[in-house]
């Protein structure tokens, strides 16, 4: 009998060991692992450095309150804001704290110039933003939302394309757009970069924020640090998670000087976000992740996978419909409910995880080898084969 709550369908196997891009089962079976936390594990399971930078660092000090000065957090805000738009940074301990606060943010931003009615925020239909009560209803997701009730106010939505939904949206009380570059769980969508240039003229035109969420599409995932890069454009929020801490529970919320004007002291806390320990990690991670030569290596890599896949649906149009995503983002879609493709991958030690729209998504640790990825492409083609 487990006394854990239900809330989970969980699968009959468990892991004790893992290392690089496989674990291992009590009886050390090995699996190929491509779901890494869902895109967390960025630098796969057990990286040295990663489990060097926790032991020296555990051996120091673990915890303190945010009531003190932490030089390792002041550290990581610093390479952060470097590498990227923000000029200001606030630490979380997960995706959907680091949404909940952005919205804090650019709502703050508002009251602070004297428009406290300018409050709500335009997403899009059925996207996924986290499991916190705020971020349910910023998804618009009824699956999500039922049972759930009050509904909690502040939000519209539009549906994932529909520009002319979006325009008529906006009103005289929208503080902010936020959207996913590349939609997760909700079937590996890409916004293309013109709509993102687009969207960054709409909120300017409007005087609006644009939050551009990168929990899941960030952190190097797809070749560039933030997904967005290529567009050109400077988001005003930018909510990170997962991949940042390699495994170790880290978030973020990266902010312009001008919108983090509102967040004056006593606005937003947390008692574990930036401790010490999280911060050894997240600065090793970045100090990675985000060297021209790794991001290089990522960017081939997933344009050589995504290459074969597509090959591999062209070699079965009838149970593959499409192959999604960028970078080491990526979805699988097929024709039918993809519950007994991905049993069989497990079937066949490749681990994966389901997304919407009948979409198999394939996480694979950044640092993947290449022999690693021909071996899941093996397995893949062998199961759509069986099934064809």
């Amino acid at each position: 009998m487990s006394f854990l709550v239900k809330n989970y369908n969980r699968k009959k196997i468990s892991f004790v060991k893992g290392k690089g891009s496989f674990l291992y089962t009590s009886k050390g079976v090995k699996y190929l692992d491509f779901v890494q936390g869902i895109a967390v594990n960025s630098l796969g399971h057990a990286h040295p450095k990663l489990v060097r930078a926790i032991n020296q660092q555990s051996k120091k000090l673990w915890h303190v309150s945010n009531a003190f000065q932490i030089p390792e957090g002041e550290k990581l805000a610093k390479k952060i804001c470097q590498k990227t738009f923000a000029d200001l940074v606030m630490f979380q301990n997960s995706g959907a704290e680091a949404t909940e606060a952005a919205i804090k943010v650019a709502r703050r931003y508002f009251y602070s110039i004297r428009k406290p009615n300018k409050n709500r925020i335009l997403c899009v239909r059925n996207s996924f933003h986290g499991r916190t009560i705020a971020a349910i209803y910023a998804s618009g997701s009824k699956k999500m939302t039922e049972g759930f009730g009050p509904k909690i106010g502040g939000f519209d939505h539009f549906r994932f394309g529909d520009h002319k939904s979006l325009k008529k949206k906006i009103t005289k009380n929208t503080a902010a757009i936020m959207i996913e570059p590349i939609m997760g769980e909700g079937g590996i969508k890409v916004i293309p970069d013109w709509c993102l240039k687009e969207l960054r003229k709409l909120c300017n035109k409007k005087k609006i924020l644009l939050i551009l969420d990168e929990v899941q599409c960030g952190i190097s995932r797809t070749g560039t640090f933030f997904s967005f890069e290529n567009s050109k454009i400077k988001p005003d929020i930018v909510p990170i998670a997962k991949g940042i801490g390699g495994g170790f529970p880290l978030g973020a919320v990266l902010m312009s000087k001008k919108v983090a004007s509102g967040m004056v002291p006593g606005t937003h806390g947390s008692t574990f976000g930036g401790n010490p320990l999280a911060m050894a990690v997240g600065n090793t991670v970045i100090d990675i992740v985000s060297s021209k030569k790794f991001l290089k290596k990522v960017e081939n890599l997933s344009k050589y996978f995504l290459f074969k896949l597509k090959n591999i649906k062209d070699s079965y149009p009838h149970i593959i419909k499409d192959i999604r995503g960028k970078g080491f983002l990526i979805g699988i879609q097929l024709h039918k409910d993809q519950t007994i493709f991905i049993k069989k991958l497990m079937e066949n030690k490749l681990l994966t995880i389901r997304a919407s729209e009948n979409v198999i998504r394939i996480l694979p640790p950044l640092n993947v080898k290449k022999n690693e990825l021909d071996q899941a492409l093996k397995i893949i083609d062998k199961v759509s084969k069986e099934l064809n």
